[in-house]
């Protein structure tokens, strides 16, 4: 199995790049996020790679770091969701945002990638709510905690923001960060200037 490729950018378009290792061009399909970490088309870059391999065809995926790779790996082992979807979800969430949404149950900020739907969203969440809760960082264990004890205002604070647009990943990690003793409004305020 290939576990990393280090080489030359040679091209990159919107599914994925080519990187030349010792004259051999290799494509890999990849999320956003690596795609704007990679350097420029020249640059010599280290990925870290997954082979799939299907009946039909073998492909391989690039990422820029270990953790991506990580949650690429955990995602394709929820039944339903496919390299693609994966890549979908990990263009949108970061490894760090997407622990934070499955271990706060926040399906609607996964249903964000393309052609993920409602029902595979909640299934990622089912699925990897015990393995992404060991790579939560401490902060957002922190965060977490303190919104699974927080105050009625806290809770009522958080569904004000996801009223606003916001997910609830995002409204549960602004309130988090703030004093529990405070009342709902001046919650959602402070909240709201974090977020913006």
């Amino acid at each position: 199995m290939l576990y990393s490729l280090t080489g030359e950018i040679i091209a990159v378009d919107r599914g994925g790049f080519a990187i030349s290792c010792s004259g051999i061009a290799f494509y890999c399909f990849s999320t956003f996020n690596t795609m704007s970490k990679l350097g420029q088309k020249g640059s010599v870059e280290t990925v870290y790679t997954h082979l799939n391999v299907r009946e039909d065809a073998m492909e391989l995926y690039g990422f820029a770091e270990l953790n991506e790779l990580d949650a690429f790996r955990q995602l394709i082992t929820v039944s339903g969701v496919g390299p693609k979807a994966a890549l979908a979800i990990l263009s949108v969430l970061t490894p760090d945002k997407l622990a934070l949404c499955i271990a706060s149950g926040d399906v609607k900020a996964i249903t964000k990638a393309q052609g993920v739907g409602a029902k595979i969203a909640q299934r990622v969440v089912l699925e990897l709510k015990n393995k992404f809760s060991a790579v939560l960082t401490e902060e957002q264990t922190q965060t977490m905690e303190a919104i699974n004890s927080s105050s009625a205002s806290s809770n009522e604070a958080v569904e004000a923001l996801i009223q606003l647009g916001y997910s609830r990943s995002e409204a549960a990690e602004a309130v988090g960060r703030l004093d529990r003793t405070l009342g709902v409004e001046e919650l959602v305020r402070q909240a709201l200037k974090s977020l913006i």
